[in-house]
């Protein structure tokens, strides 16, 4: 990389700025949190920030969000669930749901099909394209997992995993 000086002598370097999580690293800790030190809202806020940020990054050549990963995961596992379930089991606004399944379903990820129990839902499945797309994010995903692993060390993530499975 080349060097260049800036209007106060200094030499910098020539090209992109680094990457937002190094910039962060080499911040000077000298802001106090104030209550916020002993606020679990606040910490948790901050590690899911950075958790999606990484996500993002890392599947981002499927162009896909956690949140369409939530669904096709749980759609895989349980093929032929209705929306309403899949809305109920992982928290997501019924209408928030429907535009995303909507997305999924232009992408030929997903289809939705009668529910052979109840005319008035959909049954969700995975279609072979969605499956073969699946196979890829995981993979992704367990590098991303990993890599997080690797910032928390592995005991702690297990610990952090068992006690926020008491919320979901």
């Amino acid at each position: 990389m080349a060097e260049r000086q800036g209007p106060d002598g200094a030499r910098r370097g020539e090209g992109k700025a680094p990457p937002r999580a190094e910039r962060l690293r080499k911040r000077p800790q000298s802001l106090a949190l104030g209550v916020l030190e002993g606020h679990l809202g606040y910490f948790v806020r901050r590690l899911q920030v950075w958790v999606f940020q990484d996500f993002v990054r890392s599947l981002a050549s499927l162009d896909i969000r956690p949140a369409q990963y939530a669904v096709l995961v749980v759609i895989e596992a349980n093929s032929g669930l209705s929306q309403a379930a899949v809305a109920e089991r992982l928290g997501i606004e019924r209408a928030r749901l429907v535009r995303l399944l909507d997305g999924l379903e232009r992408r030929g990820l997903i289809r939705r099909r009668a529910s052979p129990r109840d005319r008035r839902s959909h049954a969700l499945i995975l279609t072979p394209r969605g499956q073969r797309a699946l196979k890829r994010m995981k993979l992704l995903a367990a590098a991303h997992e990993a890599n997080l692993a690797r910032r928390l060390g592995p005991e702690e993530r297990a610990t952090i995993l068992a006690c926020l499975r008491n919320f979901a």
